[in-house]
């Protein structure tokens, strides 16, 4: 089992291998096809410092947060895929969530020295997990505004990285 605290250095990216075990601890993002274009944007006019969270060496979970718990979402719908580059290019290290993702978006990852880990779908666990949460930006839209929410010990499969697949 591999220990992740954030943030997340390059040097724990390049150490990681497809399929490996990691537990992750600390405060992550957390955001889903909603908020996701609207931190875009907010990356592509330079407005992204007044969120009040570094984006280098953080992580980002594809769920929105509810009073049920968290759970991941699919992170190949497209507000989510195309995220994965321009986000990772900006400093996130993991992105979290589930399913196979493009060919394209390996390739993406590789480039900026990020991974993605694949979260199982168990919101009791992972409620178990989450210590704090609280809105950062965008509470208009809910259960999918962008989250901050603090972890202990999150458990993931790393399902992307060096250009690698768990899916292939």
């Amino acid at each position: 089992m591999i220990q992740l605290s954030i943030p997340i250095s390059e040097e724990d990216v390049l150490n990681l291998n497809v399929g490996d075990i990691v537990e992750i601890s600390g405060y992550i993002l957390c955001g889903r096809d909603a908020v996701l274009p609207k931190i875009l944007r907010m990356i592509e006019d330079g407005t992204v410092k007044e969120l009040g969270v570094d984006l280098h060496g953080q992580v980002i979970f594809h769920t929105a947060v509810s009073p049920a718990g968290v759970g991941p979402t699919s992170s190949n719908k497209l507000e989510i895929e195309s995220s994965i580059e321009p986000l990772s290019k900006a400093g996130i290290r993991l992105h979290l969530g589930k399913g196979k993702l493009h060919s394209e978006t390996l390739a993406a990852l590789d480039k900026y020295n990020a991974a993605y880990a694949v979260i199982p779908p168990v919101t009791a666990l992972l409620g178990a997990k989450t210590t704090e949460q609280k809105v950062v930006a965008f509470p208009e839209l809910g259960i999918e505004a962008l989250y901050l929410i603090k972890v202990d010990k999150y458990p993931a499969i790393i399902g992307a990285v060096h250009g690698r697949s768990i899916y292939d």
